[in-house]
């Protein structure tokens, strides 16, 4: 991202946690999208009081799910209507186990309508710096 300003998009967002057929629990959540970070959209999902659960996923992962099912393994986003209100499905899975989550078709769409403005699909490499990439992994391995 040489010469260019960091950018960040967010966006709060009532989920519904399927905890059984036809029983659901609300769960508040922030989506953002950075500039830094091109291809990913990091969620966090706020399970307590002060807990939060954050996972990062690819922004064409959560497009390509507005439209069909889409992902493999930890992550997988469909469409879904439901009384007549259209839902995205997201799936996650971990070690630690899995969640079900719902999310309002139109709120998904419009937050990746705002991403698209920063960074139009298909450039994101135009804003990732393979450098900084490179200097942050062997500083890594270092420590």
């Amino acid at each position: 991202m040489k010469g260019r300003a960091q950018t960040t998009v967010s966006c709060e967002l009532q989920l519904r946690l399927v905890v059984s057929s036809g029983s659901s629990v609300p769960v508040p959540a922030e989506l953002r999208y950075e500039t830094s970070d091109p291809y990913a959209v990091h969620a966090t999902f706020h399970t307590g009081e002060s807990e939060s659960v954050d996972w990062v996923f690819a922004r064409d992962l959560l497009a390509d799910g507005l439209r069909h099912a889409a992902g493999a393994g930890d992550v997988r986003v469909w469409p879904i209507r439901r009384r007549g209100q259209d839902l995205v499905c997201i799936a996650l899975s971990s070690p630690e186990g899995h969640a079900l989550l719902e999310a309002p078709a139109r709120m998904l769409q419009s937050f990746l309508d705002r991403t698209n403005a920063v960074v139009r699909p298909g450039t994101e490499h135009r804003y990732f710096d393979i450098d900084v990439e490179l200097a942050q992994l062997l500083a890594d391995r270092t420590d």
